[in-house]
């Protein structure tokens, strides 16, 4: 039977994996013709909006993004994702960056996408412009503003209608007459969506990244109490000392990873013991900050650990904003956090050999 330490580093590494891989539900709203809220910011799985709801706006990263016939996005569709479908209606723009971007039905604004492959389907309209760059392009539904695209190959449907002009880039196949304005090669053709889903994801990635840090450390403070206190008493006591050892094993640990990895059997043992120990940077970045704030909380009197995790995750997060000094005291930060975490597993296994122990998690 597993001991109980045991146990409880299963259960963190079943919260890390599952949190890290669960997606995040899709756009709300009702399938009844109602009015759904405004769509939150998404990351992963699938955001849909099904005939009959509507939403203000979409915003999302990872994932597929679908607007089925009937569905209504009143704002803008923005984000990155593995693939977009919009069979029903968008009222704002469309700028991704995704696999496959197919247009059915309509955009009212423009379509700048960066994309596998884009396609405007017959039957399908975009008000204003479209600007893309793809490896494949093919337009057949009608376009009432400009086009410009950079492609690999530009198809151009039989029933297609560009109603202004058109820059293009690539091998351009099909219905040139769909072009009513002027038709023109220009190898400066590119697609720009990066500034307009650059701050969405951005700050999505970092809300994203602060949600798992947070739920990392509350399953940490809540498994293994004892260790947890130990990891802030070790920075407290001695920070120079436990830095050190954080600067050692994270300098040492990779070498010896790959030192096994060249032998025989090293492989698969390398990759078992990066992953351990990838996780492992992953909690001593948590525990780092949770160990600082919860330092110089103390000195304000306050003993809540779990107001110190909060405080010292946003705090965090917002040296994280600051150019080159934020990104050095949060590293810093982590190696006090590392060292520790690396001291307390050495005392906590020669203590276990000595004698048996309670568990890292049990209560004092």
């Amino acid at each position: 039977m597993l001991e109980a330490p045991s146990v409880r580093l299963a259960a963190v590494c079943f919260v890390c994996v599952l949190v890290g891989s669960a997606p995040v539900a899709g756009v709300p709203g009702a399938a009844d013709g109602t009015i759904a809220q405004p769509a939150q910011p998404n990351v992963g799985g699938t955001v849909t909006v099904a005939d009959g709801e509507t939403v203000d706006e979409i915003a999302a990263v990872a994932g597929t993004i679908i607007v089925e016939e009937g569905g209504t996005v009143e704002g803008s569709v923005s984000g990155l994702a593995g693939n977009v479908y919009i069979d029903g209606t968008v009222e704002g723009d469309v700028s991704v960056a995704a696999g496959n971007v197919e247009i059915s039905g309509t955009v009212s604004g423009d379509v700048s996408a960066a994309a596998g492959n884009l396609l405007v389907a017959e039957g399908a309209t975009v008000s204003g412009d479209v600007e893309a760059g793809a490896g494949n392009v093919r337009l057949a539904g009608t376009v009432e503003g400009d086009v410009s695209v950079g492609a690999e190959t530009i198809v151009l449907g039989d029933g297609a209608s560009i109603a202004g002009d058109m820059r293009y880039d690539g091998d351009l196949e099909g219905n040139e007459a769909a072009v009513a304005g002027d038709l023109t090669r220009d190898s400066t053709v590119g697609v720009e969506v990066g500034p307009t889903i650059g701050p969405v994801a951005s700050w999505l990635f970092d809300a994203y990244a602060l949600l798992l840090h947070l739920l990392l450390g509350a399953a940490l403070l809540a498994l293994f109490p004892r260790f947890s206190t130990g990891v802030v008493e070790r920075v407290a006591d001695d920070p120079v000392r436990t830095g050190l050892a954080g600067i050692g094993v994270l300098v040492a640990v990779p070498v010896v990873l790959i030192a096994v990895a060249i032998t025989v059997i090293g492989i698969p043992i390398t990759l078992v013991g990066s992953l351990v120990f990838a996780l492992s940077v992953w909690i001593g970045i948590v525990y780092g900050r949770f160990a600082v704030a919860a330092w110089l909380l103390s000195y304000a009197g306050i003993g809540n650990r779990w107001l110190a995790l909060v405080v010292g995750l946003i705090a965090g997060a917002v040296l994280g904003l600051v150019p080159y000094l934020g990104g050095l005291i949060n590293f810093l930060i982590f190696l006090l956090g590392f060292g520790a975490l690396a001291v307390g597993l050495y005392v906590h296994a020669r203590g276990s050999r000595r004698e048996p122990s309670p568990g890292l998690g049990e209560p004092a």
